[in-house]
């Protein structure tokens, strides 16, 4: 029988080699391990830092889209208007020749209004809306339908404070208030070349006053983008008077007319008065109101009578 090979004797376990080649062994299998759990919490830091950081901005209201001022609060213009193609949204309505728009676009004046006309329509706002106030953070007062933000809900001040109105509001407001829409109704009628007198006051027509309290509603959600003419189908041209200043009153609160990588926002000024064809050629929303409070109206017209609505009337 041919002698058999022999191995190299085996080393018990117990051994100071054995030890040494299971301590080796380890460490490299241990290395990879730590590698990749090092790697793990980096990118989990990382991931945190990154979504913290969209949180912020996302609640801080900023939109980094926004690319063009359309009107700075530190200018006074005597009118801007950019002209844009019209959208489909008018051909789902009842079409009113000379009235329905044709020309669509945005405007800016600050000549329409005065300062002083501006703050004495804040002070009606302010009294209105100190009988009551949302618990977020967008109170509305209309002083056509007599909607007043009231905590979670809305009431009727007529009916709701009765003989006491007129304790709140003198004729010389009512007044004052009709003044201004027919300023602003000449001006969108000049702008967009149709007759005043096709326009007609529409609904809702309201006082806003926005601050960075937080929603308790979906009322008061103002901050997300819509179109006019889809929320509001009676909607053709849409205007909105400022009553406070951009950084001096509030901060936040600009209002921005959302397109694709060229977003153009408006800052508010006192007096300031911006209008717009209401279809999603204009598609738009409000930034967050970071801090103070925001007081603006609203005030929207129709080409059609039938949506029509008259001026408020102080009765005695």
């Amino acid at each position: 029988m041919a002698p058999q090979r022999r191995g190299p004797p085996r080393v018990p376990e117990g051994s100071a080699a054995a030890e040494r080649r299971r301590a080796n062994s380890t460490k490299k299998d241990r290395l990879p391990r730590e590698a990749q759990r090092t790697w793990l919490r980096t990118v989990a830091l990382g991931v945190g830092l990154a979504l913290i950081t969209f949180l912020l901005w996302s609640s801080l209201g900023i939109n980094d889209d926004v690319v063009e001022v359309l009107a700075r609060r530190s200018e006074v213009l005597e009118g801007r208007f950019i002209e844009v193609p019209c959208s489909e949204d008018y051909d789902g309505h009842r079409r009113f020749e000379g009235c329905t728009p044709r020309k669509c676009g945005r405007g800016v004046t600050d000549i329409v209004i005065t300062r002083e006309e501006a703050e004495q329509i804040r002070r009606i706002a302010e009294k209105g809306l100190s009988l009551g106030g949302s618990d977020g953070g967008a109170s509305i007062l209309d002083l056509h339908s007599g909607a007043l933000s009231v905590g979670k809900h809305f009431v009727n001040l007529y009916r709701y404070f009765g003989d006491k109105i007129q304790n709140i509001f003198s004729e010389e407001d009512f007044q004052l208030y009709r003044d201004v829409r027919q300023k602003v109704q000449l001006t969108i009628a000049e702008a967009f070349g149709i007759s005043a007198s096709s326009l007609y006051l529409t609904k809702p027509t309201f006082f806003s006053r926005i601050n960075s309290t937080e929603a308790q509603t979906a009322h008061d959600e103002y901050w997300h983008a819509h179109v006019d003419k889809v929320t509001y189908g009676s909607f053709d041209y849409t205007s909105l008077l400022y009553l406070s200043d951009y950084l001096e009153d509030f901060g936040g609160g600009r209002f921005v007319f959302m397109e694709e990588g060229a977003n153009k926002t408006v800052e508010p000024r006192a007096g300031r008065v911006s209008f717009f064809t209401s279809g999603s050629e204009n598609l738009h929303r409000v930034e967050k109101v970071l801090w103070g409070t925001r007081y603006a109206i609203t005030i929207a017209f129709t080409c059609n009578p039938d949506h029509g609505i008259e001026d408020p009337v102080l009765t005695t």
